[in-house]
């Protein structure tokens, strides 16, 4: 079933008509919070769900600010209005950047402690109920809970089911880790040299998802909290860039961005791909009654100590005004909990930040319907930061370290010597 923005609307103004909700009063007079958010493709939901918390909350009015083009965007839009004192209420902050938010908006007092109003809730008790632990901590910053996580995003891969069977794998049972993955794609290609047996599309990447991806499911990190450094300047780095390197040259992996690999996938040419669960829908379009269609979870080089970066935004309070604060920590509280969740689950396909949305009375019914949206939520546990380096130039650092892994991809440069260039060169751009 496709969820539009009528039927979420609905649905969710259905299932919220009797509900209350409990929380800090405040006064009765209006409030008027001016929201901030990334990405206009997620008017989507933000729309129907601030129309029916304002039915619910009649004496609170959100108006949303023109969306930033992405997190980015975003970032510095804040960052330019912390300077002149016009910042929005509430923000939706991108994980990778929320460390660096905080470390610039607290000490001028621009940002908003969570934790009285958690208190209030019943503190501990609240978080756990709501929310799985590492979920919580993406918005943690210094040991304070600065935000509620909203949208959560970790890569997960898409299956032609086919094609693995040809190759004697079982897609209901595919491989753990990649050593296993490169073997299975390297039969896949085998049957026919125009499919690639798999297709992970770092080297066309907008950011260093993927990256950080390859780095922490082998149980890595990305920055050295004690250095200021690069922590990947070791086996595991160096492992990472030697599967991409085998990825091609043992998987048939070809060098596409990832709208040209969907497509390739869609027709049925490459045996697994690694994206975002966003991406549900549209693969499944594309691949329409090609094939059958399957998704697991990320693999895990190391089970123990491995995760996967979360993409995604947290929301975050602003204005130190108490009436606004108390209104704004009513919304947040809202679209992070299990009803508004659910609704955004439906129309994004990421994973539930809420644990009590995959109950019965939400998302349970549309998994059993959507298998291949229910794969995101099974990696809640496995959750870890999308990271940013101190400086603020995570953007410029990627460009300059895709660049480098494409060259090795390619075999134009030897993991090794690709390890040292990214290293270098992702230090001098940090300091």
């Amino acid at each position: 079933m496709k969820i539009t923005r009528r039927s979420a609307l609905g649905g969710l103004a259905l299932g919220l008509a009797v509900v209350s909700l409990p929380g800090i009063a405040f006064a009765a007079e209006e409030v008027t919070l001016n929201v901030l958010y990334n990405l206009p493709g997620f008017t989507k939901f933000h729309q129907p769900l601030a129309e029916t918390f304002m039915k619910n909350h009649p004496n609170i009015k959100i108006n949303f600010l023109a969306p930033a083009p992405g997190y980015n965007e975003g970032q510095q839009q804040v960052l330019r209005s912390a300077v002149t004192g016009n910042l929005p209420d509430v923000y939706f902050s991108g994980y990778n950047l929320t460390a660096e938010l905080v470390n610039t908006l607290a000490p001028r007092n621009q940002i908003t402690d969570l934790k009285p109003y958690i208190d209030a809730e019943g503190g501990q008790a609240f978080l756990d109920r709501n929310f799985s632990p590492k979920l919580a901590a993406l918005g943690r910053v210094n040991g304070i809970q600065y935000g509620l996580p909203v949208n959560a995003s970790s890569p997960i891969m898409y299956i032609n089911a086919d094609l693995v069977k040809k190759a004697g794998g079982d897609p209901d049972s595919m491989p753990k880790t990649f050593p296993e993955l490169i073997e299975l794609a390297k039969k896949i290609h085998a049957l026919d040299p125009k499919v690639s047996g798999m297709g992970y599309d770092i080297n066309g990447w907008p950011d260093d998802w993927l990256w950080q991806a390859a780095i922490y499911q082998q149980g890595g990190k990305l920055v050295d909290e004690t250095t200021k450094k690069v922590a990947f300047d070791n086996e595991i780095g160096l492992n990472a860039l030697k599967l991409f390197r085998q990825f091609v040259t043992d998987g048939g992996q070809n060098l596409l961005d990832w709208d040209q690999s969907r497509q390739q996938f869609g027709a049925g040419l490459t045996g697994f791909i690694f994206s975002t669960p966003a991406h549900v829908q549209t693969i499944e379009g594309l691949v329409g009654e090609r094939f059958p269609l399957k998704t697991t979870t990320f693999p895990l080089d190391n089970p123990q100590n491995g995760g996967v970066p979360t993409g995604g935004n947290s929301a975050v309070i602003l204005t130190q005004d108490k009436a606004r604060q108390d209104a704004a920590w009513e919304y947040v509280k809202f679209v992070t909990g299990p009803e508004a969740q659910n609704v955004i689950v439906r129309i994004t396909g990421y994973l539930p930040t809420n644990k009590l949305a995959t109950g019965s009375d939400y998302l349970e019914p549309y998994y059993a319907a959507h298998p291949n949206v229910k794969t995101a939520s099974l990696q809640a546990d496995r959750s870890l930061p999308w990271a940013g380096y101190p400086g603020g130039d995570s953007v410029r650092i990627w460009r300059t370290q895709r660049d480098i892994i494409g060259a090795v991809m390619r075999g134009e440069v030897t993991p090794e010597a690709g390890l040292k260039q990214i290293v270098d060169q992702t230090n001098a751009l940090m300091h």
